[in-house]
């Protein structure tokens, strides 16, 4: 078994890829989850209800639905930084249309190549060229625990793993890194803590707890994928666009995270696929690489 020990900085660093350059992220309502995530007291007694409690996740999302939260989207653009001319005409009618955005495609191409993999989202990614489990700050995180599958989870075991953070400032819809047929999506419910990492190192068991969807791909060049949605505070909703049990291709859009920060993890078998130097280097130094999808993930391992 392969173990990875992670040692997240003390303030939220990620590297850009595009640039190579070390940067702080500006965390959307990081003043509350801080509080609510390193407070012992909160931790303990309120975190757990807003967690737990489907019905705070579904008011928060009711509210982004509501015409009156249109008049968020310009100045959250605007504090954010987000590239306006990247995104395909509509007409947003309230945040969360604003947040399920599309894209002109030209502003992410697709890597080329049946033998490569896309990078299925923007966002935030760690990589782990050969995994079984790894640890933050001496909490396990396990496949058998992630999958609640045990067949699945020893079929994985000692293979690779993504895992691609994306924030609420990101593009939400998420693609497919390859051809192949992809499987009828399975549900494991769970509670909707963050995926931040202040979150994250305080209680690593929350990607294994949370509310997840797990779809089998059988691929043209990279073996069986395991492609897993989890939700987050405030995204109780993973909507899937694709079809089930019929050919998807590789950046074929597979679905949308509704409003709120959110996670993917995709899971290859053993010696199936080799990633890319840079991500795998960041990783091992402690940093998640930001991308944006499209990007080149890795290869496949038989070339």
């Amino acid at each position: 078994m392969s173990g990875y020990s992670i040692v997240f900085q003390s303030m939220i660093k990620y590297i850009d890829r595009s640039s190579g350059q070390v940067c702080d992220e500006q965390v959307y309502g990081g003043k509350a989850v801080s509080l609510l995530y390193e407070n012992s007291f909160l931790y303990h007694t309120v975190l757990p209800v807003l967690a737990r409690v489907k019905m705070f996740s579904w008011l928060v999302g009711w509210f982004q639905k509501r015409s009156s939260s249109r008049k968020n989207i310009q100045p959250f653009i605007d504090a954010y930084n987000i590239n306006e001319t990247e995104f395909a005409p509509a007409e947003f009618t309230c945040f969360n249309d604003f947040f399920i955005r599309k894209l002109k495609p030209e502003c992410r191409p697709i890597v080329q190549g049946s033998d490569r993999l896309s990078m299925p989202a923007d966002g935030r990614y760690l990589v782990f060229p050969k995994f079984d489990r790894f640890f933050v700050k001496g909490q396990e995180f396990s496949l058998s625990d992630f999958l609640q599958d045990p067949v699945l989870a020893r079929r994985f075991s000692d293979g690779a793993m993504v895992i691609a953070r994306l924030c609420p400032v990101d593009y939400h819809r998420f693609h497919f890194p390859c051809s192949g047929i992809a499987s009828k999506p399975k549900l494991i419910n769970g509670p909707l803590y963050s995926v931040n990492p202040i979150a994250i190192k305080r209680w690593v068991h929350i990607l294994s707890e949370n509310k997840r969807v797990v779809t089998e791909v059988e691929t043209e060049n990279f073996g069986t994928m395991l492609y897993v949605e989890i939700g987050a505070t405030a995204v109780g909703t993973i909507r899937q666009t694709f079809a089930p049990e019929t050919k998807i291709e590789k950046g074929q859009e597979k679905g949308y995270f509704e409003f709120g920060g959110s996670c993917l993890v995709l899971l290859f078998e053993k010696n199936r696929v080799q990633f890319d130097e840079d991500l795998v280097r960041n990783t091992q130094n402690g940093f998640e690489t930001l991308c944006k999808f499209g990007g080149s993930l890795g290869k496949s391992a038989s070339n």
